[in-house]
Order: C-alpha cells, then sequence, then structure tokens
C-alpha cells in the first residue's frame, strides 16, 4: 500500500510539472515620497480629489497585477497620493475604469471585501512583520485589518476611528482616505521610513492589482512591501478613547409551575465602561468594566461522542483585538492534525459557565447562574519600535452563588469562586527582523474554594518559550517552542485531572503512568520543533515533531485535548506560478503523521494526498485522500485498557462556484469507512449565497452527517471486581442549517439574521465488552451480548452474563435525542464613528426528543411545536469619546 501511494505521487507531480515556471528573482522595493502639508486646508473627504493639498505630491503609479497572472499589466491602472498633517494622514487613489456602470457596489456592513475594493496596508512599525489595513469598496463600505505573522493572520475585529468617501465618475471611481496617526502604531524620529503597499481588487475579472509586486512564491505579504519616505517630525500620538454603554434587556420562557425562579420572565439594566489608553503611542492599555457581549451570536449546536471538549473559536470584542500578540500555539503546523487549536491562552476560559453545582435535593428548585460576571479586565499591548512585542492581560471574574429555595426558605452555595486570571506575553524581533524569540507566562488563582467547588485546581500556572529564524529571504526558517504547566489544588482535584479524559492515568494497561490520589500538585511540559521552506520556487515543505507528557495540563485558560502524546509530521507541497488555460493556479500536496505515547507505544500511522484548483472561472475545487493503518487509542475506552483499532481510509471533496456571482454554490463533503467494516462515517454540507440587490443577501446550508460505530463506548462496569468495558453500535444521524439574511440600509445601518435548527440522534444496539482490546482482527476483541442475556424495561437494559436467572449489572437507555433551535437578529447603527446602537433578538429552544422519532418529525414537534422558546431581547448604546 505505501508503495502505491508513493507511485501515485509521483505521477501526480509529473502531471503538475508541466505548469513549472522559472522562480521569480529578488523584485526591487518602490518608494512613495510623501510631503507635510503646508499653508493651505486638509483635504475635504468627500471622494472627489479636487482639493488643492492633493497638488502637494506625485501621483504614485504603475501597478501591476499580482493574481492571477502575476507580473503583467492589469486591465486597467491605478494611481495614488499620500500627504499628511501633524494629526492625520491622508490617502486619495483614482481607480481607472473605462466602462464605470460595471463598476460592482454592493453594500454589506463593516469588514466585508465584496465588489470592487481599493486598500492601503501600512507597516508603521516597519517590522516586516506586522501592517494596519485600511479598504473601502466602491460602494463606501469600510473594512480594516491587523495583519500579524507576515499576514498569515488578520484580525478583523480591529476597528479604528478613520474616515472615508467614494466616488464613481467618468474615469472610473475615486477614494479618499483621513486616517488619525493615533490609530498607528510607530517610533519616535526625525524621519519616519514606513512599509506601504496599495492593492486594488478589480471585481469583474477577479484580478489584483499592487502598487509593490508580489510574486506568486513570496514567503509572506508585509515583508515584500514597498516603503514610504518623507515623514518627518512626526509626534507620536497616544490615544485616549472611552466608551461606556448602557444595556437594557428583557428574558422571556416557558414557566415552570411551582418554580419561584422560572416564573416567565426577567429583566434588568446594566452598564458598563471600556476605555483605549495610549500609554505611549506604541502600547495601549485597553480596560474594561463589567463588560457586556448580548450581540454576540451564539456558538453553533454540536455533540460529540468521543468525550473530549469542543472547541469554540472567541467573537467577544474585547478578547479578539489583538489577540494574535496572546497567541501561543502549541503544536500548530502546515501539515495539519497535530491538535492546532491547542493553545497556552484561550480566551472562553475568562467569563465561562460555572463549574460547580449546588448540593440539593430532587424536591428543591435551584436558580444556577449561566454565565460567571467578569468584573474587570486590563490588556497592555503593543509593539516598540525596537522590536519587542508586549502583552499583558489580567482580569478577575466574580464569586457566582446557586440559590436554592425549599418551601420557601432559601440558601447559597458557591459554583463558581473569584478568580483572577493572568496572561504575559513577550517576542523580540532581531537580526534584520527575519528572527524572533518570545516567551509566555499565564496563571490562575482561585480564592477559597468550598467544599462543592474543591474540585477545581486552587491554582494553574503555565508558561513556554518560542522561537522564529528566517533565512534566505525569509524562504526557509527554522521555528518551534516549549512549553511547560504546574497545577495545585487539593488531592481531590488533582485526582480528578489525573483521571480525566485528557491524562487518564488510570489505564490498566500502563506502566509508565499511574493515580497518586495523595498528590496535590502536577507538572508537565511539551514542544514542538519544525524546520520548512515556504518560499522561492514551486516547491514548499514543512517537517516536524510535537510533543507533551503525561502530565501537562493547561485547561484552566488554555485549551488541550490530550497529553501523553509525540507526534511526527511531514508536508510537502506544490504550486503552480502562472495561469494556463484551465486553472488559474493549482496546488497538490503531500502529509503523513506518526504518534506515540511516553511508553514508546506506536498509536498512528497516517499517509494524506490532497489537491486544490482554482479553475479558469474562478470555480474552487478541492480532493483529499486518507490511509491509516496503524490506529491505537489510549482513550477509546476511557481508562480502560489501550485499544487497538481498524485501518481505513478517508476522504473529502469540495466545490465552490464563482464567489462574485450574486448566487453562488457550495458543497462539501467527507466520509471514511474501516477497512472491516466496523464503522463507517459521512458528512455533507451544501448551500448558496443570493444576493438579489445590492443591500440584501441571503445564504442557506443544510448539513447531514451519518456516524455508524461497532464500537461506540458506553460505560465502564464493575461487576464483582472485574470491569466490563460496556460499548456499543451506535447509529448516529444529525441534522442541521445555518440561515443568515444580511440586509444593507447604508454601510453604518444593517440588519442581520442568524439561525439554526439543530437535531441529533442516537440509537443504540449490538451491546458487547471488549475482551481483547489488543486482536488484530475486530471480532476478536469483543464478546457480543446474545438476545437472551441483555433485557431492556422501563428504560434500563439488565445483562445476565451467564444465564443463571440473575441480573449481573444494568445500564441506562444511551438512545439520545437532543433537539435545538438559536437564532439572533441584530440591528446595528453606527451613528458616528466608534459609536454604536445595537437591538438584538436572541432565541434559544433546546431540548430531549424521542429517538424513535424521525429527524424532520422531531424537528417539527420540538422546535415549531407549542413549546415557548426563551427569547432575550436587548438594547445597547455606547458613545466613542476621542480625548
Amino acid at each position: 500500500m505505501r508503495t502505491c501511494l508513493v507511485l501515485a505521487w509521483a505521477l501526480c507531480f509529473v502531471k503538475f510539472t508541466t505548469f513549472a515556471q522559472d522562480s521569480t528573482s529578488v523584485v526591487p522595493k518602490r518608494i512613495y515620497r510623501t510631503k507635510t502639508i503646508v499653508n493651505q486646508p486638509a483635504p475635504v473627504i468627500d471622494g472627489l480629489l479636487n482639493d488643492p493639498s492633493w497638488n502637494t505630491v506625485e501621483w504614485g503609479n504603475d501597478f501591476i497585477e499580482t493574481r492571477p497572472d502575476e507580473n503583467t499589466p492589469p486591465s486597467h491602472q491605478t494611481r495614488f497620493k499620500i500627504i499628511y498633517d501633524p494629526k492625520f494622514l491622508y490617502i486619495a487613489i483614482r481607480c481607472f475604469d473605462d466602462e464605470p456602470d460595471k463598476i460592482v457596489k454592493r453594500l454589506s456592513r463593516r469588514d466585508s471585501f465584496d465588489g470592487d475594493w481599493i486598500g492601503i496596508f501600512i507597516d508603521s512599525y516597519h517590522d516586516k512583520r506586522t501592517a494596519f489595513g485600511f479598504i473601502v469598496s466602491a460602494a463606501g463600505v469600510k473594512s480594516d485589518v491587523f495583519e500579524s505573522n507576515n499576514g498569515g493572520s488578520e484580525d478583523e475585529s480591529w476597528n479604528p476611528i478613520w474616515y472615508t468617501r467614494t466616488n464613481i465618475d467618468s474615469e472610473g471611481w475615486t477614494a479618499e482616505m483621513k486616517i488619525p496617526l493615533s490609530q498607528l502604531k510607530f517610533g519616535k524620529s526625525g524621519e519616519q521610513a514606513w512599509g506601504l503597499e496599495v492593492m486594488r481588487r478589480y471585481f469583474r475579472e477577479e484580478e489584483r492589482h499592487v502598487w509593490q509586486r508580489l510574486p506568486a512564491d513570496t514567503p509572506g505579504f508585509v515583508s515584500e512591501f514597498g516603503e514610504l519616505h518623507g515623514l518627518l517630525n512626526l509626534q507620536p500620538q497616544k490615544q485616549l478613547e472611552i466608551q461606556p454603554y448602557t444595556v437594557a434587556s428583557i428574558k422571556t420562557y416557558e414557566a415552570e409551575t411551582g418554580n419561584p425562579f422560572r416564573d416567565g420572565n426577567d429583566g434588568k439594566l446594566t452598564g458598563g465602561l471600556d476605555a483605549k489608553i495610549g500609554i505611549t503611542n506604541d502600547l495601549t492599555l485597553d480596560l474594561t468594566i463589567n463588560p457586556d457581549f448580548g450581540q454576540v451570536e451564539a456558538d453553533p449546536s454540536a455533540i460529540a461522542l468521543d468525550g473530549f471538549q469542543i472547541f469554540f473559536r472567541e467573537q467577544r470584542p474585547f478578547f479578539v483585538e489583538n489577540k494574535n500578540i496572546f497567541d501561543y500555539s502549541v503544536s500548530n503546523s502546515e501539515a495539519g492534525n497535530t491538535f492546532g487549536s491547542d493553545n497556552l491562552f484561550y480566551s472562553r476560559r475568562i467569563g465561562r459557565s460555572p463549574q460547580g453545582y449546588p448540593n440539593a435535593t430532587g424536591d428543591e428548585f435551584v436558580d444556577q447562574p449561566e454565565n460567571t460576571n467578569i468584573l474587570g479586565a486590563a490588556k497592555f499591548s503593543g509593539k516598540t519600535k525596537d522590536g519587542w512585542s508586549i502583552g499583558v492581560l489580567e482580569s478577575v471574574t466574580a464569586r457566582k452563588y446557586a440559590t436554592i429555595e425549599n418551601t420557601g426558605l432559601r440558601r447559597e452555595e458557591l459554583v463558581e469562586p473569584l478568580t483572577n486570571y493572568f496572561v504575559g506575553r513577550i517576542q523580540k524581533d532581531f537580526n534584520d527582523r527575519n528572527t524572533f524569540i518570545g516567551g509566555m507566562f499565564t496563571a490562575t488563582n482561585r480564592e477559597n474554594l468550598s467544599e462543592n467547588v474543591d474540585f477545581l485546581h486552587k491554582s494553574a500556572y503555565s508558561g513556554g518559550f518560542d522561537f522564529k529564524h528566517q533565512w534566505n529571504e525569509r524562504d526557509w526558517y527554522l521555528g518551534g517552542n516549549l512549553i511547560w504547566s504546574h497545577i495545585k489544588g487539593s488531592a481531590e482535584a488533582i485526582q480528578n485531572t489525573q483521571e480525566s479524559i485528557a491524562h487518564l492515568f488510570q489505564r490498566v494497561d500502563a506502566d509508565h503512568v499511574e493515580v497518586d490520589p495523595e498528590r496535590t500538585s502536577m507538572t508537565g511540559s511539551g514542544g514542538n520543533v519544525q524546520i520548512g521552506k515556504i518560499g522561492n520556487g514551486h516547491w514548499k515543505f514543512e517537517s516536524g515533531a510535537t510533543w507533551r507528557s503525561p502530565e501537562l495540563e493547561i485547561n484552566d485558560i488554555g485549551f488541550q485535548t490530550r497529553a501523553d502524546d509525540i507526534r511526527h509530521y511531514t508536508w510537502i507541497g506544490y504550486q503552480t506560478l502562472k495561469p494556463d488555460s484551465i486553472f488559474r493556479k493549482v496546488g497538490i500536496n503531500y502529509n503523513h503523521w506518526s504518534a506515540w505515547d511516553f511508553e514508546g507505544n506506536h498509536n498512528m500511522l497516517q499517509f494524506n494526498t490532497n489537491s486544490w484548483q482554482n479553475w479558469k472561472n474562478n470555480w474552487f475545487t478541492n480532493l483529499g485522500l486518507n490511509y491509516k493503518p496503524i490506529q491505537y487509542s489510549n482513550f477509546a475506552l476511557r481508562g480502560g485498557p489501550r485499544l487497538r483499532q481498524s485501518s481505513d481510509i478517508s476522504f473529502w471533496n469540495g466545490i465552490n462556484t464563482d464567489n462574485r456571482k450574486k448566487l453562488r454554490y457550495s458543497m462539501f463533503h467527507r466520509g471514511g469507512k474501516a477497512l472491516d467494516n466496523s464503522y463507517a462515517t459521512y458528512y455533507i454540507e451544501a448551500g448558496f449565497s443570493y444576493q438579489p440587490f445590492n443591500a440584501l443577501r441571503i445564504s442557506a446550508f443544510p448539513e447531514y452527517s451519518i456516524n455508524n460505530d461497532k464500537l461506540q463506548f458506553i460505560d465502564n462496569i464493575d461487576v464483582t471486581g472485574e470491569v466490563r468495558y460496556l460499548n456499543g453500535k451506535v447509529e448516529q444521524r444529525t441534522l442541521s442549517m445555518s440561515l443568515r439574511i444580511n440586509y444593507t440600509i447604508n454601510p453604518n445601518l444593517t440588519i442581520q439574521y442568524w439561525g439554526q435548527p439543530f437535531i441529533s440522534r442516537g440509537r443504540y444496539s449490538e451491546f458487547k465488552q471488549v475482551t481483547d482490546p489488543m486482536a488484530k482482527v475486530f471480532d476478536d476483541r469483543i464478546t457480543l451480548y446474545s438476545g437472551n442475556q441483555i433485557a431492556f424495561a422501563d428504560d434500563v437494559y439488565s445483562v445476565d452474563e451467564n444465564l443463571d436467572g440473575n441480573v449481573d449489572f444494568t445500564f441506562d437507555n444511551p438512545d439520545f435525542s437532543f433537539i435545538q433551535f438559536r437564532s439572533n437578529l441584530v440591528v446595528r447603527w453606527e451613528y458616528i464613528p466608534g459609536s454604536e446602537v445595537f437591538l438584538v433578538w436572541s432565541q434559544d429552544q433546546s431540548r430531549s426528543g424521542n429517538p424513535m422519532d424521525r429527524l424532520f418529525n422531531s424537528l417539527g414537534d420540538n422546535i415549531f411545536g407549542d413549546s415557548k422558546p426563551q427569547n432575550i431581547f436587548l438594547l445597547k448604546a455606547t458613545y466613542r469619546f476621542v480625548l
């Protein structure tokens, strides 16, 4: 099999080498020279370019196409001017177009990139890694991004205050921008030199035109910028912005008879404050007091049967902005499949749902808080002209109590203690910005853990050191990190951690780990190292290794799925550099992974090949194939022995039509199958996005998945001192659909709707115990219970193993049906730059259904039936003072 894969791989590359082009040579840096405004009024930002002050400087011109056909003349030329005064940077841009009636002016809310647009990107740090991007569409929609990791990461949540207008005339379209210097970060010197790029999207042909040439095989984005000169005697601007807010909310839901905490409605009025204070021009202190995140979209519904936690992306504005500085990915790689979500800092731990639950009897009513209040948080971040990136975050969350009522008497019990979270991050660039080293430290400290929350760690600390060195014009790199963790707590808390699914020290056949019930602390470590080539030519590659010791635990403030893992990975990629008669661009990749635990067991070997294609008609497709000949799991039996899992093959495939069209479609599906038919999975998502006119967009994406697994874990049951590793065959079906409707009245006034019905149903049968977990043949690993050994009554299964008429053990019916409908309707009005009003309606309806019902019947009966959903109506108003 391995030989077949190598031959297939070689044949693919013989075909793709027919696209070969010579690698690009070193591209000279272009320079644009700006001047200050002298004895003239500043331009009026109206998009007309008729102010006399624009005559101060010459036009920057001679744009070149960067895609699809790099280093060729663009369909239409573009030119720009840049001038400045002590407070602002002014940009004038002319986008020529000989058919101005065909310029696409699609409306959307801020940070959408649809239609024709023009953007200016400024590396004011001049560190060749980070940049501030200011983009405006022909319709006047603003977008702004903070580029980091040399353009590898984009933060669209960055929302500076700036001003822009556009205009369409007989020559094409024009844009004017006014950018406060306080929104940029730069050092103090007599003459500044900044990185500069100007990029245009010519929508009709889906071309990108740039002022500074960007070769197709360039190793990055920001490092390839041209330069902006002529910035003389700029005075660093210290930001001072204060944004108070107030929120009025009403919650309605179905009342519960006799429950004093669920009478049908709740209301509250709250307020808070956000502030941004420039300590220096390049270092900023962000403060928030009692932040509100009511306008944030709800998380999509999901169910996992493997026991591991599900990663959800951060959506709250305070934590999203400048998140790149606090990023410390533990095992990220180009090859993927290396726990890419694992990170020393996972901001969703702050303000999480309370982790404790009160000691209440069945006849008592409980008012359990939904979230932990963030009393306040401060974030000090930025980058100095000397190349120091600094990030410090401090946050305190409140004690949360559950209220219990029993026959009119009430008491409170702690369910989440007062907690302090601290994150410190630092990096230093040197070697002409080609090398950086950095470090990170996190701390979680909880106060006064009472008996019912004593399972939490009293304190948790983690940290690490990371580095990256690039050479040969940044084409090659060597990078990596080392991390460690240390947790303290009661013996119960540390034992819980040892026995959690991420660690499972109680595994019966593991000689290198064991549960120590007397421990009150635990220390672990991990790391990642990699070498790769990312630029200069068709070929790219990366190879490396990542590891985490059995004791590594970062989940108090980080995200970690599992420990006790050593993993090697390799990725090799090939891409075309020039379009041909069929493709705009094509890439093909090869990956392999191999994993061991710290006892030396070889747990996984996997091969992958995949390809992506950008067709001439601007359709995108991809296809990937996996083969996994070796896989064992230390986690499948939740503390039981290491389990051999069957070899499998899997695939994925996606198709996206031209995203410029008003009606566009996409489809993605994936599937997998064990070679011995012990399990099979399939998932498909297919939908459309339709924009009937510039102000309205509608999209709907239904999803359906099938999971048939003959060895799905149910429970570990002790029977007279012997453990039964109980499994069954699960037939799981999941159906959902995401519906979005966006209506843009103007770029500052939008209406957005998102809704998702969701149902996941699982039916179990063929109950069995694992008796020989390492057997090569699937049927030899298990002992299947026969029909006369197992009986079902009152939603409980009874097992008589030896058929002596006595029940040996029982277990609850594992069948499930979970139905949910979540939605958000948000009206957003930015009435002046930086100040907003939100009107929000959120709805949540969650319940259990009958697993025997059909999927559509369950949705209809439970979501669209007579039951009353939970509704939240919220009005939020902010005002941004710029001082």
